[in-house]
């Protein structure tokens, strides 16, 4: 069975933002070189060419961006070596302000320029370590699961109840609704932790008839996700077996996960408890269940619990 890794998501497996740090790299580069070789004409055009402390610090921080320059452009932790970089931004524009109190005249001005010059380079390498820093964040909080029910039916009857995508909601108890704008395309709704809706579009990537479905998000949905179903013949002539596989990245990340489990919504159950659900629809028409039952395993809905009884007519 193929892995549903395989099934790309931009906001998840788009490359880590690699060209602003190397970019970024390059102007280290320039720069400590230039500190280095020529500190003092480089402090006359700061307007810090009658401080004794220049001819030290000037080369000083040419030192520091050349290490700054290597770590970029080896390509290696960009996220930690540009939050460096916004470290050392905000010395030089501390020992800048400081320089500014003493400064008149030609050098003021000077030393403004320079100034407005550092705090623009500032606020590149600060989009760069946001940048990176989301791309890295969004692998982290992926959660993957993978997990099958045998249901007493042929593989094509499961594929084309599941194929229809609207039919969806009649067993997966979180989906509110699933509205299909053509063969391939559609938008979903779901209720999620909290009570708060949460809707995407999704669309069909790979379509196998009677053997496999794999869907995912399109880009801009704050759920990211993709998800592969496969009917592969049980054995033993006894019906088919039906296996899921899910990829996605909550908002909250690993703590989203972490509170939604406290209230009986860990995901991996819900996705069997939905499985479940399927296999009663498939084989008896309807989903008979208890009222705690459908949303997980809350001490809550435990406390509601009643007889089992068939699913509303509106839920079908």
């Amino acid at each position: 069975m193929d892995r549903v890794d395989n099934v790309l998501l931009p906001e998840l497996d788009g490359p880590v933002p690699t060209a602003l740090p190397r970019t970024l790299g390059l102007l280290s580069l320039a720069l400590g070189v230039g500190a280095l070789v020529a500190p003092g004409p480089l402090a006359r055009l700061a307007g810090v060419d009658d401080s004794p402390a220049a001819g030290a610090a000037i080369p000083a921080v040419g030192a520091r961006e050349l290490v700054h320059a290597v770590g970029l452009l080896s390509g290696r932790r960009p996220a930690a070596w540009t939050w460096t970089m916004v470290a050392g931004d905000a010395l030089d524009l501390t020992l800048l302000g400081r320089a500014m109190a003493d400064r008149r005249g030609e050098r003021r001005r000077r030393l403004t320029l320079a100034t407005a010059a550092v705090a623009g380079i500032a606020a590149l390498d600060v989009a760069a370590a946001i940048a990176v820093g989301r791309a890295r964040r969004a692998r982290a909080r992926v959660i993957r699961m993978e997990i099958a029910v045998t249901v007493n039916r042929s593989p094509t009857e499961a594929y084309r109840f599941w194929r229809n995508m609207e039919n969806l909601p009649r067993f997966m108890a979180h989906l509110e609704s699933v509205h299909a704008d053509d063969l391939r395309r559609s938008h979903w709704t779901a209720r999620g932790p909290a009570g708060h809706r949460v809707e995407w579009d999704a669309e069909i990537i790979d379509d196998q008839p009677n053997k496999s479905i794999t869907w995912r998000s399109l880009p801009g949905t704050r759920v990211p996700n993709a998800g592969r179903v496969a009917f592969v013949p049980a054995p033993g002539d006894r019906g088919t077996e039906v296996r899921v596989q899910l990829r996605y990245a909550p908002p909250a990340g690993a703590l989203g996960r972490v509170v939604a489990k406290l209230f009986g919504e860990e995901p991996e159950q819900q996705v069997r408890d939905d499985l479940r659900r399927f296999k009663q629809v498939l084989e008896t028409g309807e989903v008979v269940r208890s009222e705690g039952s459908p949303n997980g395993i809350s001490v809550r809905q435990q406390a509601m619990q009643r007889p089992a009884q068939p699913l509303p007519a509106s839920r079908r």
